[in-house]
């Protein structure tokens, strides 16, 4: 039996207000996703059987580098906040903040390996 009431067990535990805009962010992430994407495939398409030095000259173009870059960073970012959802939705206890701490260190470490390998091909 505990001597709390109700509404002391209760605080805490409602709304971050952080809610909203981890919605919104996750949105822009996925509306900013669509145009990349359709634009790297149409342009993976085109390149169609061309030979690497083709391939290595279009990467080296400075357009193609930046929106290689906005890509690789959107898709890590938006991976990030949908996973982090997931997580703390359906995982508990001490496994939720350790979970939750390696999604973030993944994504971070892959979206600068990314980042770091286009930027080394583009200079």
């Amino acid at each position: 039996m505990s001597l709390r009431t109700p509404l002391s067990e209760a605080k805490g535990l409602g709304s971050a207000k952080e809610g909203a805009g981890h919605w919104w962010l996750q949105r822009l992430t996925a509306i900013a996703l669509i145009p990349l994407v359709i634009w790297l495939a149409f342009a993976v398409a085109m390149l169609g059987d061309a030979s690497y030095e083709t391939v290595l000259a279009w990467l080296e173009t400075p357009y193609v580098a930046v929106l290689l870059i906005l890509l690789v960073a959107a898709t890590f970012y938006h991976t990030q906040l949908g996973l982090q959802v997931i997580v703390e939705d359906y995982v508990h206890g001490w496994l939720k903040i350790v979970t939750l701490i390696l999604i973030n260190f993944l994504c971070i470490v892959f979206a600068v390996a990314g980042i770091v390998a286009l930027l080394k091909i583009f200079l």
